[in-house]
C-alpha cells in the first residue's frame, strides 16, 4: 500500500499532514484509513502543539472523492459503509484533535476536501484558487459533515446556496463569508500557515487545548451548558503551571504577589 498520507514533523511541535495522492490528491478509501492512523499517531504525541494539513504539489489541496472508487462503490451498493461512514469517523478525529489545526489550501479544495478544510480550526487559502461543494452536479450531496460544519461557519443560508447551487468560489469570497480565515499569495499557504502556527505553538498549550475544548462544547451544547464548561476549563489553566510562566513573560518578571503554590 503506497503512502497517500506523509506526516512531516516540524519545529516548535509543529506537525504537517500532507495528503499525496497526487495530482489532485483525491480522497480514497485508502488515504481516508492512512488518514486516521496519522491522527491517532498526533493525539498520542505530547510534543505535537499544532497541526497543519496541505496537500502535495501546486494543483489541489484535495479535489474531492476518488471518482473511479466512488463509481464501482455506488455499483456495489457499498458506497456508504466503505466509504462514508469511514470518512465521517475520520473526519470527526480530526475536528476533535485537542490541538489547534490548520489548513492550508494550496490548490482546488472541491467536496470531501472543502469537507476535509472544514474540520480545522482555521483555514488559509492561496488568492489563486476555489473552494466548493459541487456534490449535487452529480446527484449526490455533501456527505462527509459539510451539512453540519458549513452552516456553522457562515450560516444557514449561505451554506444552502452553496451546496444548491455547487459552483465553486474564489479565496476573496470564501473569505467574506467567514469561510476561510486568511488570503495567502499563490504558492505561500504551506507558509503563512506555518507563521501562523508558530505563534501558536509560542502560546500555553493548556490554554489553547482549554479554549478549543470550550468553543466546540458551547456550539455542541449551547451557550449556557459552554459557560459552565468554561468554569470548569478554567480550573484546569490556573491550576497549571502555564499561567505563572505567561504572567512571568507578560510582565517581564514573576509578580511576588504570583508565585507558584
Amino acid at each position: 500500500m503506497s503512502d497517500t498520507i506523509k506526516l512531516i514533523r516540524e519545529s516548535n511541535g509543529i506537525a504537517v499532514i500532507q495528503l499525496s495522492n497526487p495530482p489532485l490528491n483525491v480522497v480514497s478509501r485508502e488515504l481516508t484509513l492512512q488518514l486516521a492512523q496519522v491522527l491517532k499517531q498526533i493525539e498520542s504525541d505530547p510534543q505535537i502543539r499544532v497541526v497543519i494539513v496541505t496537500g502535495e504539489g501546486s494543483r489541489a489541496f484535495c479535489a474531492g472523492a476518488d471518482i473511479k472508487e466512488f463509481a464501482e462503490l455506488v455499483k456495489a451498493g457499498t458506497v456508504i459503509v466503505d466509504k462514508l461512514a469511514i470518512e465521517n469517523y475520520v473526519y470527526d478525529m480530526l475536528d476533535k484533535l485537542p490541538i489547534p489545526t490548520i489548513a492550508a489550501i494550496n490548490g482546488i479544495a472541491l467536496g470531501g476536501g472543502a469537507e476535509l478544510a472544514l474540520c480545522c480550526d482555521i483555514r488559509v487559502m492561496e488568492e489563486q484558487t476555489q473552494i466548493g461543494f459541487p456534490e449535487c452536479k452529480l446527484g449526490v450531496f455533501p456527505g462527509s459533515g459539510g451539512t453540519q460544519r458549513l452552516p456553522q461557519l457562515i450560516g444557514e443560508a449561505r451554506a444552502k446556496e452553496l451546496m444548491y447551487i455547487g459552483d465553486s468560489i474564489d479565496a476573496e469570497t470564501a473569505f467574506r463569508m467567514g469561510l476561510i480565515n486568511r488570503i495567502a499569495p499563490e504558492g505561500k499557504a504551506l507558509e503563512a500557515a506555518m507563521e501562523l502556527a508558530l505563534t501558536i505553538s509560542l502560546r500555553s498549550g493548556v490554554a489553547m487545548k482549554c479554549i478549543k475544548q470550550a468553543v466546540d462544547h458551547g456550539l455542541l451544547a449551547g451557550t449556557a451548558a459552554g459557560q459552565s464548561k468554561s468554569l470548569e476549563l478554567s480550573e484546569i489553566v490556573f491550576k497549571s503551571e502555564d499561567i505563572y510562566e505567561g504572567i512571568a513573560a507578560f510582565y517581564g518578571k514573576r509578580s511576588a504577589n504570583f508565585k507558584h503554590r
